[in-house]
């Protein structure tokens, strides 16, 4: 995601805390919410919004690449990359 796309997420989560309704609305079409709220997606791409709580955590797997991984692409999977989410017991 780059900057732009990460300020329109952030903004789409605090309208979810702060709007109940919206959130519902965005949970049952994605799709139709993020382009009410200025946000195009590409035909073809199928969205699921899921949420978080404090005893269920989603863990999204990204799609493999195709073909074989090269020992710099290895290098950078188990270097390891920013996370999103926290967990805490």
């Amino acid at each position: 995601m780059n900057e732009e796309q990460m300020q329109q997420y952030s903004q789409i989560v605090a309208k979810c805390w702060a709007d109940a309704t919206f959130k519902a609305q965005l949970i049952a079409d994605p799709k139709a919410v993020l382009a009410a709220e200025g946000i195009a997606v590409p035909e073809g791409i199928e969205l699921r919004v899921l949420e978080n709580t404090a005893t269920t955590v989603n863990l999204v797997l990204p799609p493999a690449p195709e073909g074989e991984l090269s020992d710099e692409d290895l290098g950078a999977v188990t270097g390891g990359s920013s996370c999103c989410c926290a967990v805490s017991s």
